[in-house]
């Protein structure tokens, strides 16, 4: 049985999940998106595509980040009801100790900046594109403005992903401006595993 996320329970706390970038600054901003040139870090989204937790290593990097967004916050209480998998955020159960092990991992890590995946384009809430008009604007953005290497494809890749849609090598290169072959030529591995793990999530 497939369980509807519990957002509202996060809302109606008022738990901080997204933050749009700092101190990195767009190289370009509109009322619909932000474009960062040279990539930021900076930009944390949770839970904004239908996309579950899949892992124990994605469980705690939520984990890591709702630590990092929010003050005055009973941690233990929010991660529970993460972890649940009744409250619709994990496609899977998690043994109370194992869970307790991961807690008490991140509370001594303490408050840090969390690893993230750089970004390019980021779009606003409520900007009212639609999937394909945001694959445009991507495309025009990233893939007309760059050379077709593993940096553009991830981040191509990304995009899609954010979304809701299954990565393809025939979408990429549309994307890119550039034939399959020359996405194949560029993957490597780590490439194709990520594409695995990404479509797996949608």
């Amino acid at each position: 049985m497939s369980h509807e996320r519990n957002i509202k329970w996060l809302n109606d706390r008022r738990i901080v999940y997204k933050q749009l970038p700092i101190s990195d600054k767009p190289t370009v901003e509109t009322d619909q998106y932000m474009f960062f040139e040279n990539g930021t870090y900076e930009n944390y989204c949770l839970f904004n595509t239908k996309a579950k937790i899949t892992t124990y290593k994605s469980l705690k990097w939520h984990f890591l980040v709702l630590y990092y967004l929010n003050e005055e916050v009973e941690l233990y209480t929010l991660f529970r009801f993460i972890s649940d998998k009744e409250n619709g955020f994990v496609t899977f159960f998690i043994k109370l100790s194992v869970l307790n092990n991961m807690i008490e991992s991140v509370l001594n890590e303490g408050v840090s900046i969390p690893r993230n995946k750089m970004r390019k384009v980021i779009f606003k809430d409520y900007s009212g594109l639609t999937p394909e008009q945001k694959m445009s604007v991507v495309g025009k953005l990233i893939g007309r403005a760059c050379k077709v290497d593993q940096e553009s494809i991830y981040q191509i890749m990304l995009d899609i992903n954010d979304a809701g849609d299954k990565i393809t090598i025939s979408r990429m290169a549309g994307l890119l401006d550039c034939s399959s072959r020359t996405i194949y030529r560029s993957m490597n591995k780590e490439l194709t595993h990520e594409k695995k793990l990404l479509n797996e999530e949608v």
